[in-house]
Order: structure tokens, then sequence, then C-alpha cells
């Protein structure tokens, strides 16, 4: 949905921007290509691979318009400040995890290939999928399992995996993670591994993705000027769910039940789209099946 975000993200060319997610910049440049010579646009990714390509990319290298920062979108706020930004006309989220993070079999996202069971995308801090996998309990990784891949045999995995770590082998490895829930997980969707939702909720819980979104999402709300957009493509229902809260909690007026005769506080954003892949989009590239992209924009701050 490139042209879509594109499209309803940048609505006066002369702004500031964030794209909170570069990966490898599909975004930035179909931005950068919509601004006029004194618009903006400030990248965020907690990848160093991410930040390394965009430092290397000689359009993007080049460009005075544009700047990225090595940390999460969840940290915007902070790191535009000390650029001497304070208000933007447009914050772009494109969620999960990037194609070239599934496709490099070293990062240890995808159960395509057998390879250590990291899953960080960052991966210069933090615990791995393994350490975690390696302290916690039975009960903490079902939790993980099931909350986080919404998956209804957590706890028969979660068992399995502490059983593999008390006879002296934990899993360490993706193709060792599959094989196990494989052999755990009684039956499944028809065309989707058993592993799915397991690699889903790991790498969900090792980045603290839904915290990150949460505070994310309140930094962008935060920085919008009047007009200004929020742009939000995600890829499962957790992700969606708390996107569509968060828009429709700022979308009415607000009544603060501790002052019940005080006058409501203003709505702060105007949901504008609700919009899923088409049909040819999904042929082309079939992770697009399952994205949701919403629009809102910031309506008039109160003086």
């Amino acid at each position: 949905m490139l042209d879509e975000a594109v499209d309803a993200l940048v609505q006066h060319p002369d702004g500031i921007y964030v794209d909170g997610t570069y990966g490898r910049g599909g975004h930035a440049r179909a931005v950068l290509g919509r601004l006029s010579a004194q618009g903006r646009l400030v990248a965020f990714d907690k990848d160093p691979e991410a930040v390394t390509h965009a430092a290397s990319d000689p359009v993007l290298s080049t460009d005075a318009r544009f700047a990225i920062c090595h940390a999460g979108f969840d940290d915007m706020a902070g790191e535009l400040a000390a650029r001497g930004v304070m208000r933007v006309d447009g914050v772009l989220l494109d969620l999960g995890v990037s194609s070239p993070q599934i496709d490099n079999p070293a990062r240890g996202f995808s159960f395509r290939f057998d390879a250590p069971l990291d899953m960080r995308m960052d991966t210069s801090q933090g615990e791995t999928a393994a350490e975690f996998l390696a302290r916690a309990d039975e009960r903490q990784i079902a939790e993980v399992i099931r909350d986080y891949g919404e998956e209804r045999f957590a706890v028969a995995i979660a068992k399995a995996l502490v059983a593999r770590r008390a006879g002296g082998s934990p899993v360490s490895s993706t193709g060792e993670l599959s094989a196990l829930v494989a052999g755990a997980v009684k039956t499944r969707e028809p065309g989707q591994n058993p592993a799915t939702r397991t690699f889903q909720a790991l790498r969900i819980h090792v980045n603290a993705e839904l915290a990150a979104l949460e505070q994310g999402l309140k930094a962008a709300l935060a920085l919008l000027a009047p007009a200004g957009r929020l742009v939000v493509i995600s890829f499962h229902s957790l992700e969606d769910r708390i996107v569509k809260t968060f828009i429709n909690s700022h979308s009415k007026d607000m009544v603060d039940r501790r002052a019940p005769f005080a006058p409501p506080q203003p709505l702060r954003l105007r949901a504008i789209a609700r919009i899923k892949a088409g049909a040819g989009e999904v042929r082309a590239n079939p992770r697009a099946r399952s994205a949701v992209m919403r629009v809102a924009e910031r309506t008039e701050v109160p003086a």
C-alpha cells in the first residue's frame, strides 16, 4: 500500500514528516518524491542494518531533506526535540518485521531457515528469543505465546519447551523451535505452519512491540500539527486493535468522570480511512494479505 500510504500522509509538500519504520527506504523515497525543497523527512529504525543501509544509499545519503535516527518510533519525541522539531505534519508507521529481516536467515525471524533463534530488531541490545526461552518458567512462556500469538496450544508448547530444557538441550535455533511446536500442536489452519503463531509471539515479546506501539501513537499525537496525518499499517489483529482503539478514543469528546461538570475534552483526532490491500497487491506480495491501513487527522489544537 505504498501509494495509498503516501497519498494519505503528505498533504503539505513543505512540511516535516516522520517515517517511523525505515526498513529499506521504500516509503522514505516515495515521501521525499512528494516533498518540495523545503520539506523534511526524519526516519527511525531500531535495526542497525537499516541505518547502515540509509547511510550508504546514494540518493538518501546525499539528500539534505532526509535524516535517520537509530531509535524506535516510540522514542521519536525526544529524538525530534534534540533536532529542534516540536511539530510535524505527518507520521507514518509500517508495523512489524521488515522483509529483509524475515529473509535474512541469521536474524532468526523465520522458520523457513535453520538459524540462531535471535528475533531482535535491534541486534545491538536486549535479550534474544533463545535467551528468553532458556530462563523463563513454563507460565511465563505460555502467557507470551497465548497473549501475543493467540495460540490455543500455548500451554502444551510451553511444557514441551521446558521439558526439553530440563533434559539438557534448550531450544536455540529456529529449526529446533519449529520442530518442537509441530510436535506439540495438534491441529492447525490449512496452509499455515504450526509454528507461525509461536514465532509471532516471541518476536513481539522480545521487541516489546505492543508497548512500543502504544507509546509511539501517544508521541505521534503530541507531535502532530493541526491537520497533520497519522498513517499506520498493521499486519495482525493485536496491532490493529491497538491502533483502532487509540484513534477511536481520541475521535470523540472525552468527559472526565472525576469532574463531571467540567466541559468535555475536545476530540483530538478525526478518523479518515481504513484500507486493506487490493487483490493485485496481495498477488504480487502475499505478505500484504493481512495488512490494514488506518488514517487519522489531527484536529485543531485548543488554544
